[in-house]
């Protein structure tokens, strides 16, 4: 991360993984090009003003706090389970699958006698979130053994532990490993954190300010599309009613004094439905748009 001493640059944690897909993408849509290699961790941004690195999110409270990173997108998940001094800047509810916060849960096989936390008196549980398991299951009173998991959890019940502790966001692999859940430890949402010498620093808040204003924008317009069309002024209320906009639909005058045009922001799960009941009602010239941001 070597450059020009003149010039100002944030540096940058990227989620590398399980959320770098979808961290890409929101980027992109906040205006943001990256580029890296199949084999390369210094991914390459379109702002001259951003350097990066790609690091398992399970680091990146670390080197934030200590100042290698100026800034980073990490789980709340892992800023507890590290216990380091961040600024948690924003909050950005985005996952691998949907825009939703993720879950660690409490999982015994499907057969286990484990029926409930206080079975597992005595127990082990494997898991990759260590110290937040402990914390759990010491403020319940339960004395458990808690033993750090490389990898593949859902297959360690329960020949090799009596439970797990494992990040969930649909529930689909536990199932596949004919699992169930007990009990949720903590749920967790993706945050944009600061180091708290750089978050002092006049620029680097402006600039991560800025950054995070234009993410949740993204995000905000993630699952929103644009519509637009034609209505005939006689038909205007019909339409409007069934519009469940935004705010209000944004109304705009034609040549034909008889027309307008009318424009809103809907969800984007409701225009299959919608765009029928809108042409019965006499809207002409439907168009749906995607959207890149909106900014409340």
């Amino acid at each position: 991360m070597e450059g020009n001493i003149n010039k100002r640059v944030l540096k940058i944690a990227l989620p590398k993984g399980s959320l770098q897909t979808s961290t890409f993408k929101m980027f992109e849509k906040a205006g943001f090009q990256i580029t890296v290699g199949a084999r390369s961790y210094v991914p390459r941004f379109d702002d001259p003003e951003l350097e990066g690195l790609l690091i398992r999110a399970q680091e990146i409270p670390y080197y934030v706090a200590e100042g290698m990173l100026d800034i980073g997108l990490t789980g709340k998940d892992w800023i507890v389970e590290r216990g380091v001094e961040i600024v948690e800047v924003s909050d950005l509810i985005y996952a691998k699958e949907g825009l939703r916060p993720v879950r660690w849960v409490v999982a015994v096989p499907e057969d286990s006698a484990i029926q409930s936390l206080a079975d597992l008196e005595g127990k082990l549980i494997a898991t990759e979130l260590v110290n937040v398991t402990r914390n759990f299951f010491k403020t319940k009173g339960i004395n458990v053994q808690v033993e750090f998991s490389w990898g593949a959890t859902e297959v360690k019940p329960p020949l090799l532990a009596d439970a797990i502790v494992e990040l969930i966001e649909t529930g689909n692999s536990l199932r596949a490993n004919k699992l169930r859940i007990l009990e949720t430890v903590l749920e967790s949402t993706t945050k944009l954190i600061a180091n708290p010498k750089s978050w002092q620093d006049k620029w680097k808040r402006n600039k991560t300010e800025n950054l995070a204003c234009l993410l949740h924008g993204a995000l905000a317009a993630e699952e929103k599309v644009g519509l637009k069309m034609n209505v005939p002024k006689a038909n205007l209320q019909r339409i409007t009613e069934l519009l469940p906009a935004l705010h209000t639909p944004t109304i705009s005058n034609q040549m034909d004094e008889e027309w307008v045009a009318v424009e809103v922001i809907i969800d984007e799960k409701v225009v299959r439905d919608l765009i029928p009941k809108l042409k019965r009602a006499g809207a002409q010239g439907i168009v749906e748009y995607p959207l890149n941001k909106i900014i409340y």
